[in-house]
């Protein structure tokens, strides 16, 4: 009972201490819509910047199909509140395993294992294991994800073996073999790894070779080599064993851990509304954090208003939807 409580009492004061220890997020304090397609962005900590309409993220249809089975995916950045969620979450996960309980059962899917750590739904999952990749806190190259060289060979020969012998690693990592995967999986109607990928993800993947991707990382496109690595990496998800698993739950809490404050807010454009929406995604999934309307100045108080309700609606239905979605797909394939 004694230990108990001290646990207890030492998790307030660790809890306490992150958060005082915490820097706050800028928020945005000013935004409005300049002419050439520029966003003028002020934030809280007094810096300002200049963003280019026409490179960032735009959504042109805003109606979508409720009942649809794949998840709508806005590549945001993290809330404040969700990232305090996870360091609050992972000091509760070390004292569990620091007292003496006895862990008795371990994740067996990367699914499983990240949810454990992040929680929140599917859209948490993808954008975190984007952002670890994109900030090269996770590497599909470190040793642990090398396959040792053995010319074992098991008998029977299993159908694993045959897919995965030519692997150097516990992902397909090269274009050849990873397009190859993606090939036998489509064919044998099994890629519900990549359920809920956005589709442009999918696309990039399978119209870049070996030597573009070289190319993408020598050219220092970040961004697109960490989609075409998230498909990679998700084709060999049902390969990976414990060790793995255990790696790359690591490396994307790290990264969560460790986000940067420096990194922009995200704007998504709703061409249809003519509007700039700068959003985060916290526990519950999106959020708008600000929105300004590219005619906002002749915008009369009631069309603002029904133009902003609208956005609003329309955030809340895809949460919903993705949420739904995502219960489906935990039910029927992912395990808990």
């Amino acid at each position: 009972m004694r230990t108990a409580r001290f646990i207890t009492a030492l998790m307030a004061i660790l809890n306490s201490l992150v958060l005082v220890g915490q820097p706050t997020m800028p928020s945005i304090s000013e935004m409005r819509w300049g002419r050439d397609f520029n966003l003028h962005v002020k934030l809280s900590n007094d810096t300002n910047y200049v963003m280019d309409v026409r490179a960032l993220h735009h959504t042109g249809d805003v109606t979508f199909d409720t009942d649809n089975e794949t998840t709508t995916y806005y590549p945001v950045s993290l809330d404040e509140e969700f990232i305090s969620y996870i360091k609050n979450r992972k000091l509760e996960t070390e004292t569990l395993n620091s007292s003496d309980t006895i862990i008795t059962t371990r994740p067996t899917t990367l699914w499983s294992a990240l949810h454990g750590t992040l929680g929140g739904s599917y859209v948490h999952f993808v954008n975190c294991l984007v952002y670890a990749l994109e900030s090269n806190h996770l590497s599909l190259t470190d040793p642990i994800m090398v396959r040792p060289a053995s010319n074992w060979k098991p008998k029977p020969m299993t159908q694993s073996y045959k897919r995965t012998r030519k692997w150097t690693h516990y992902i397909p990592y090269n274009q050849k073999l990873a397009q190859r995967e993606y090939t036998l999986r489509k064919k044998e109607n099994d890629l519900k790894d990549l359920q809920g990928i956005p589709h442009k993800f999918i696309e990039l993947f399978l119209s870049t070779s070996q030597k573009k991707y070289d190319q993408l990382k020598a050219e220092g496109q970040r961004m697109k080599v960490a989609q075409i690595d998230l498909i990679r990496l998700l084709l060999g998800a049902k390969y990976l064993g414990t060790y793995q698993i255990d790696y790359i739950q690591q490396r994307v809490t790290a990264s969560v851990l460790l986000y940067s404050l420096n990194n922009l807010p995200t704007i998504i454009i709703f061409d249809d509304y003519k509007a700039a929406v700068a959003m985060s995604l916290d526990k519950s999934g999106y959020k708008m954090d600000y929105v300004v309307f590219q005619d906002q100045e002749t915008l009369s108080n009631t069309e603002y208003s029904q133009r902003f309700d609208k956005i609003e609606a329309l955030i809340k239905a895809i949460n919903e939807a993705n949420e739904r979605v995502f219960r489906k797909r935990l039910s029927t394939y992912y395990g808990s």
